[in-house]
């Protein structure tokens, strides 16, 4: 017996499990059971399950797992659950936390209405150019006027459309290309071979890029090991950030990230700015 909250941000849910106080032996068994927890009609639903537990180096460790149980580096819209599950369940009372996740710690700031986080701002680092890094096999590297580094990026055949890709880790691996028409764009059929390619050692993020205007992008995401999902955190602060280095947004304003979920407010400031809601949906109960 399990007990869990439900949360979303933008769409984004993943079941989130408090751990603090619970043995290594108990989180092993969780994770064993992430599979069947998120599958829809047979278990609770979700994009993943995320655990809440203790940090020797922050103020909590956010431990993040896909639906098909592979682990995950960070995710912008669940760390933003995570902050509003440790304030508003009165795990810790301070509005400026830190979060330990396999990309680093995350620095939040709550955003605070009638002893209530409405929104959360997260620190998501700065971004990784490194091919090495993100990781990826680049085809080439350009110059960007707005940034010293050369930026990696890939050129990838899929079926009957030959794309270019600008690749960036936010912790993650993310490869940001331009389409037309992202509303009718058929995301599954293409985001399922991209993220496999052989440009990736890691599998990837992918995201598919609208522009609208000189400081809004529309974006839908396939996230390597659970599909499309309505949001994506670090994707969006990936995609902004390449809109920016490709010349393509105004780079003297915040970048409005629109997705299927809704909006995303993305900042580029040596550091990436995230801001966005977070919500609970229900409190339960899973059997195991």
């Amino acid at each position: 017996m399990i007990e869990f909250s439900k949360m979303e941000g933008l769409g984004n849910d993943y079941v989130y499990i408090n751990c603090i106080n619970k043995s290594e032996e108990e989180i092993k068994r969780i994770v064993k059971l992430v599979p069947k927890m998120s599958q829809e009609h047979f278990g609770i639903g979700s994009d993943g399950v995320i655990l809440i537990c203790r940090s020797n180096i922050a103020d909590f460790k956010m431990n993040m797992y896909n639906k098909d149980g592979s682990q995950a580096e960070m995710c912008g819209n669940g760390i933003r659950c995570v902050g509003k599950y440790v304030y508003d369940k009165e795990l810790i009372n301070e509005k400026n936390i830190t979060i330990e996740t396999l990309a680093g710690i995350k620095k939040l700031n709550m955003n605070v209405q009638e002893h209530m986080v409405t929104s959360v701002t997260v620190n998501m680092g700065k971004p990784i150019f490194d091919e090495k890094l993100i990781p990826c096999i680049p085809d080439k590297k350009i110059d960007s006027s707005f940034f010293k580094e050369k930026i990696p990026h890939v050129k990838i055949s899929a079926l009957n459309k030959v794309f270019e890709f600008t690749c960036i880790s936010m912790g993650n691996p993310h490869a940001i290309t331009i389409v037309n028409d992202v509303d009718n764009f058929d995301v599954k059929k293409y985001g399922e071979i991209i993220e496999r390619d052989n440009h990736f050692p890691k599998k990837v993020n992918v995201e598919f890029i609208e522009i609208i205007d000189d400081n809004t992008i529309k974006m839908r995401v396939w996230e390597r090991g659970a599909g499309e999902t309505l949001a994506c955190g670090t994707g969006a602060s990936a995609s902004a950030v390449a809109c920016i280095l490709n010349n393509l947004v105004n780079t003297n304003q915040n970048v409005v990230v629109k997705l299927l979920g809704g909006d995303l407010s993305i900042k580029w400031d040596e550091y990436v700015y995230m801001t966005g809601p977070a919500k609970f949906v229900y409190e339960g109960v899973y059997y195991d």
